[in-house]
């Protein structure tokens, strides 16, 4: 679980904005935005974090406002030796292994034990991408356009070398097309608009993503309980791959109330002896005596959370659903999928991995030499 931290960085720091600060967002778009004035960035696939450095001190502030300082002791060092001294740079920390990002490698650095944060350190060392400035020596720039702060952090880190990068960025429309076309290949999320006047909006949406989306027809081999009640929280997600297994891929979420309600009507009857001949009865602890049948998946704390509840319920992995997602890591899916329809006329045993979609490989390395060249294409 991911440490809070303490007040007494921010205490001892200096700067026109101090942390915690939540980032600018960006609002889902289906393509992207035209018109002038806008700007067009890749969307890293990381973990979002605002870098304050005032001179030794330095903190890396996440998305949720905690602390991600402990978890990157490289990426704090890198930041020491290529931020200005006194500085508020909004950006994405990412881990590249070989010519693409690994998001999986990223998630395991988020450990309690020190040992094995400096371990992992060494062995899968992090990158920070650099795409917005809040801050400068004693001023803030919260109030000042994108433009301007996207020049000016030019600038700023005009000596920055790696593993610190700027984003690339470009005004032309054809540009963003053929980069949401080719980085997805290199482990990238997608592309951002900005527009060129637009102020730093903390915790506000005020810029726009576009991001790949596409669908698969999965067997469904059980669900989670939603946290309020007993209503159907998420359901389990599964692919074959070549040897004939069943894999966990990831779930599918995001009901309405009424819906999570309606579904446990409809899953009811896949209940009745699911475990006996289950693909993934193995991940069941030895103690059977959990409350209906409930069994707690592997890895059962969660990284991010370690009171969140992570039993299941195990169903005969006989339905077949409909979802949308965005994008793969290695065999499982990068975000949540999005429930679209029952599939009856599929076969469960037909679900398998070459239905998906695999992106073309590109050279992350192109990618990140991108912030190197002129702003303006």
């Amino acid at each position: 679980m991911i440490d809070r931290g303490s007040d007494c960085l921010t205490d001892r720091m200096d700067l026109p904005v101090l942390p915690p600060v939540k980032p600018m967002l960006a609002k889902a778009a289906t393509k992207l935005p035209i018109g002038d004035g806008l700007f067009y960035e890749p969307k890293w696939d990381g973990f979002r974090c605002i870098v304050f450095r005032d001179g030794d001190e330095v903190e890396l502030g996440s998305r949720n406002e905690r602390p991600l300082t402990r978890y990157f002791p490289e990426v704090v060092e890198a930041v020491k030796a290529n931020l200005p001294d006194k500085c508020v740079v909004d950006g994405e920390i990412v881990v590249p292994r070989g010519d693409r990002l690994h998001f999986e490698d990223l998630l395991q650095r988020i450990h309690p034990a020190q040992s094995r944060v400096d371990l992992l350190a060494e062995q899968t060392p992090a990158s920070f991408v650099a795409f917005d400035l809040l801050a400068l020596g004693d001023e803030s720039l919260l109030e000042v356009p994108f433009s301007e702060r996207r020049a000016r952090l030019r600038a700023a880190l005009d000596g920055a070398r790696p593993p610190v990068y700027i984003t690339a960025i470009t005004e032309d429309v054809a540009t963003a097309e053929r980069w949401f076309q080719t980085f997805e290949g290199a482990g990238l999320d997608g592309v951002v608009a900005k527009a060129a006047d637009l102020p730093y909006g903390p915790d506000q949406r005020l810029m726009a993503k576009v991001k790949h989306v596409r669908t698969a027809d999965c067997v469904v081999a059980g669900f989670r309980w939603h946290k309020s009640g007993p209503i159907v929280g998420s359901l389990l997600l599964g692919l074959y791959n070549d040897a004939g297994d069943l894999q966990h891929i990831g779930v599918a979420a995001s009901f309405p109330m009424t819906r999570r309600a309606e579904l446990v009507e409809e899953l009811a009857p896949y209940r009745e002896n699911a475990l006996e001949n289950h693909p993934w009865k193995d991940w069941a602890n030895a103690d059977t005596s959990a409350l209906e049948g409930e069994h707690r998946m592997p890895g059962a704390v969660s990284r991010w959370n370690a009171k969140k509840d992570l039993s299941w319920v195990p169903l005969r992995p006989e339905l077949v659903v409909e979802i949308k997602y965005d994008q793969l890591e290695g065999r499982r899916l990068r975000h949540t999928g999005q429930f679209l329809r029952w599939r009856p006329d599929r076969d469960a045993l037909s679900c398998t991995y070459d239905q998906l979609d695999v992106p073309v490989r590109y050279d992350l390395g192109e990618v990140l030499a991108g912030g190197g060249s002129p702003d303006r294409e």
